[in-house]
């Protein structure tokens, strides 16, 4: 569910975060996102381990984890902007990579590593 706001491409999710931090961390460095982008990994993994275990069932997992995704891309487009790269390149260039392993043609050849 989306709350207000139209679904964004990665462009300009970029554009949009970069405008965001430079009014709000003007003077930010160039490795602090990368901070804030792991802290949002840790409570992703809390998420689902929680989630996995079956305990704090006061919690909601899906919405915790839900968050923490958006949070790590959003982090992700920051460190992007203050490092000098296009998040969309990178996705691209890593996917293009990614598509063509095999990974169950090879299974065999890494069963034990």
């Amino acid at each position: 569910m989306l709350w207000g706001d139209t679904k964004l491409d990665l462009k300009q999710l970029q554009t949009q975060v970069s405008e965001w931090s430079g009014r709000n961390f003007p003077d930010g460095e160039p490795w602090e996102p990368v901070m804030g982008l792991a802290e949002e990994v840790g409570e992703l993994s809390h998420a689902f381990l929680k989630q996995h275990q079956g305990i704090r069932l006061d919690e909601d997992h899906e919405a915790e984890m839900k968050d923490a995704v958006g949070d790590v891309v959003i982090y992700l487009a920051d460190v992007c902007h203050r490092n000098g790269m296009d998040l969309a390149d990178c996705v691209t260039v890593a996917w293009n990579e990614v598509k063509q392993r095999d990974w169950n043609k090879h299974r065999e050849e890494h069963v034990g590593d």
